[in-house]
């Protein structure tokens, strides 16, 4: 089932929204202030965010943008009574996927949450294995041979994009671009990389199976894979 997080704080607005987007049997969860919505795209995967801009403390672009720097990348479409060119185009170069203006139409707005739902599916799978390594990215859940892996927010992210390109050698600024989010630094992330990917090493090691998934590739980088290159 779809599930969307709703962030919007005027409680007849949300309520209205909500009432529509349950026609559609979609599952949702509304908060009421950035914050909140925040934490919430955090602790739980959705397949869609529905973002009000103007939000009470911090509004819509700043828990936009923090989301991207977290490197949270579900889609977001915002719902906004600031329909001006400038708005939609910041919005958007903030990191958002799509943006409504108030008033709309409910199917409109059905529409737009399809696009963008099938565009996230398409762009990212569910379940992903290298041997007997499985990944479940709704549920953020990982196994090796069975056995339960916890990881830390990063440290999934991070497994989750060596499994999408498992055999491939990633260098430490592709990392730095892919899963910190960090394009312009004075000094390198490398130190940092190198640290995570120690300790992500290390919880892929199990009691069941204590083969090394991830290898050092000496002056370039890091590749996953199930045989020693």
């Amino acid at each position: 089932m779809t599930t969307l997080l709703l962030i919007e704080d005027d409680p007849k607005i949300a309520a209205t929204i909500v009432q529509s987007l349950q026609t559609q049997t979609w599952n949702v969860n509304h908060v009421i202030t950035g914050e909140a919505g925040f934490f919430e795209a955090q602790q739980h995967t959705f397949d869609l965010i529905i973002l009000d801009l103007m939000l009470p403390v911090k509004d819509g672009y700043e828990i936009l943008a923090a989301l991207r720097k977290q490197g949270n990348q579900t889609p977001v479409l915002i719902l906004s009574a600031k329909c001006e060119l400038d708005d939609r185009v910041r919005g958007l170069d903030i990191g958002a996927d799509g943006y409504l203006a108030k008033p709309f139409s409910f199917v409109e707005l059905h529409a737009c949450i399809r696009a963008l739902t099938r565009r996230g599916a398409i762009q990212e799978p569910s379940h992903l294995s290298a041997g007997n390594l499985q990944l479940d990215r709704l549920t953020r859940s990982v196994t090796r041979a069975g056995e339960k892996i916890t990881l830390t927010k990063l440290e999934f992210d991070l497994l989750y994009y060596f499994l999408q390109h498992q055999g491939e050698v990633i260098p430490r600024y592709l990392l730095a671009k892919e899963v910190w989010h960090q394009t312009q630094r004075s000094t390198p992330l490398d130190n940092v990389i190198d640290v995570h990917m120690s300790r992500l090493r290390k919880r892929l090691v199990t009691k069941k199976d204590n083969n090394k998934l991830i290898h050092t590739i000496r002056g370039v980088g890091y590749m996953l894979s199930t045989t020693a290159p």
